[in-house]
């Protein structure tokens, strides 16, 4: 069964184009690997600038072999080296009934 992640991403110090072009990769590896289902990414920023992105591992297994999977982690150094990651709950709009971002396009 497929796991929905929601996962914020706060771009460091002149870094935003680096963070974007991480996301819009992002996917591509992971289904290349076969390790996300088909369903398409949602991609937000929010009044911060974060980046929140939205998609489904296959399975928690999945995500597991991700950590071992040589593409993903350097995909991830991409991450690593673009933005820190953050909880969502210090995000403004996860303090909102109804969490309001911006839309983005990778």
């Amino acid at each position: 069964m497929g796991r929905f992640v929601i996962v914020a991403y706060k771009p460091k110090p002149d870094m935003d184009q680096q963070l974007l072009a991480a996301v819009a990769k992002h996917l591509e590896v992971l289904r290349s690997e076969h390790l996300v289902t088909d369903k398409p990414a949602y991609v937000m920023r929010s009044a911060d600038n974060t980046i929140v992105e939205v998609f489904e591992w296959r399975s928690a297994e999945a995500i597991h072999q991700a950590h071992g999977n040589p593409a993903v982690q350097a995909l991830w150094a991409d991450f690593g080296a673009a933005c820190d990651y953050t909880p969502l709950a210090n995000l403004a709009e996860s303090q909102q009934m109804f969490a309001e971002f911006e839309p983005v396009v990778p």
